[in-house]
């Protein structure tokens, strides 16, 4: 009785408490990060690279599709903008799981068990290193895409018609669509337990997914097939939403949604969606978290 006495009087002493507990845990996931090229280049280089890119090839034979479906006074830079916010936000939690496979791989996940660290701090901190990087990047996509349109003359007052909303929409609906595939990337760690396997399936959707989308071409301009799947591609809404802020508009391209007003028509079903995935993959992680701790503990 005296030792689970002293045991709960650890877990619950000065500063030892859930907030210290999630804000340790956070520190940690942000310092594992930093400390890796690999996860900084994936996850920032690579889609403003690929940003640079797509501008400048699809750009030049993709103006018709957007004059005729989008407006005549929308640049595709400003249309690109939204899918290279998604891609840098799901490459980034796509690699989420490898942090956790580290952990398992070098003993860290046990002795986290049996510390008196809260065991819902292992989960929500890495969420929250995950959170403070998709900000990062989403604002540095935001600037070099407005960067990148004032360098090809087009109208700078036409990029984020919504101004601070806009861009505050923009990284709230980066992070809600950033939490689907960190969820999806630790049940593929928890399920694989293994580093290369968690990377090679957790990327098997990235590009897949981002071209059965509205990503780069409206969504009527492409074939049946892609248009019938991108009504359960969870990149479908997430780019919906952020380019419904940032043109001010309605620009749900699935379905048509009437019971609201302008630009709210896409971002309310579009957060509707990605809430319940986020709420669906959550709770399959946390409930995949749980067994390896008992397993692990046992």
């Amino acid at each position: 009785m005296s030792g689970a006495t002293g045991d709960e009087q650890a877990r619950h002493s000065a500063g030892n408490g859930p907030l210290g507990d999630v804000r340790v845990s956070l520190k940690r996931w942000l310092v594992k990060t930093a400390r890796n090229p690999f996860v900084t280049f994936t996850s920032l280089v690579q889609p403003i690279v690929f940003f640079v890119l797509m501008a400048e090839v699809l750009g030049a034979v993709a103006g018709g599709a957007i004059v005729q479906h989008v407006g005549v006074d929308v640049h595709y830079v400003t249309y690109l903008t939204p899918a290279i916010v998604i891609q840098s936000a799901l490459a980034s939690a796509a690699v989420s799981g490898i942090g956790l496979v580290d952990d398992m791989e070098s003993g860290m996940f046990e002795k986290l068990l049996i510390s008196p660290l809260y065991q819902g701090a292992l989960f929500l901190g890495n969420v929250l290193s995950e959170v403070v990087r998709i900000t990062v990047q989403t604002t540095i996509i935001l600037v070099l895409g407005y960067a990148l349109l004032a360098l090809k003359g087009g109208s700078l007052d036409t990029y984020l018609r919504t101004g601070v909303l806009g861009f505050v929409g923009a990284v709230g609906v980066a992070v809600l669509f950033g939490g689907v595939f960190m969820a999806y990337s630790n049940v593929v760690a928890l399920v694989t337990r293994d580093r290369e396997a968690t990377v090679m399936i957790a990327n098997l959707l990235t590009f897949p997914l981002l071209f059965v989308s509205s990503a780069f071409l409206p969504l009527k301009v492409l074939p049946e097939w892609i248009q019938t799947l991108a009504v359960v591609n969870p990149i479908t809404y997430g780019v919906d939403a952020i380019r419904a802020f940032m043109l001010g508009e309605n620009v749900l391209s699935v379905f048509e949604v009437t019971a609201f007003s302008g630009l709210w028509n896409t971002v309310v079903p579009a957060v509707a969606v990605l809430l319940a995935c986020n709420l669906l993959l959550g709770a399959l992680a946390v409930r995949l978290l749980e067994s390896a701790s008992k397993s692990d503990v046992a």
